[in-house]
């Protein structure tokens, strides 16, 4: 079976609380952050403490153009009224070749929700790749 090329140097593979959603071209929004709060000392004037407070993480936003794997997302979608729960995902990094490549990189997310799919818009007067986007809230990595 052949598989049709990403068309970029690397793709992203999702999987989500077991559902293998396929490749998709682009991966934004990994990342954490954690928020400092400053106290000064007193009696020391050339020095601030910088206290971690919090750590925080921005959704994970993965994009495609459309094809046979858009029906993995559909059927994803169809159980989140049924069951919205709190899984794991991961995304894995790879290289343009697919079946034999090197995974590059491997992100596992813990307690993800699906939190946003948006599909394609057509319109006839411009000539564009039809994408889908799907959007992941995370409580950090694995």
């Amino acid at each position: 079976m052949s598989v049709p090329y990403p068309g970029t140097t690397v793709h992203f593979r999702l999987q989500v609380s077991g559902f293998d959603l396929g490749d998709f071209s682009t991966c934004s929004g990994l990342g954490a952050e954690v928020e400092v709060e400053q106290r000064r000392e007193g009696g020391n004037n050339g020095f601030v403490w910088q206290l971690p407070t919090r750590i925080s993480y921005p959704n994970v936003t993965l994009s495609r153009g459309l094809g046979p794997d858009t029906a993995k997302v559909a059927r994803l979608l169809a159980q989140l009224p049924t069951q919205v729960t709190r899984g794991t995902a991961q995304i894995t990094a790879l290289t343009p070749a697919l079946d034999s490549g090197p995974v590059l990189a491997t992100w596992a997310l813990r307690d993800v929700l699906v939190v946003r799919w948006t599909g394609p818009s057509f319109d006839p007067a411009r000539s564009e790749v039809a994408t889908e986007s799907i959007e992941l809230a995370h409580h950090g990595f694995l």
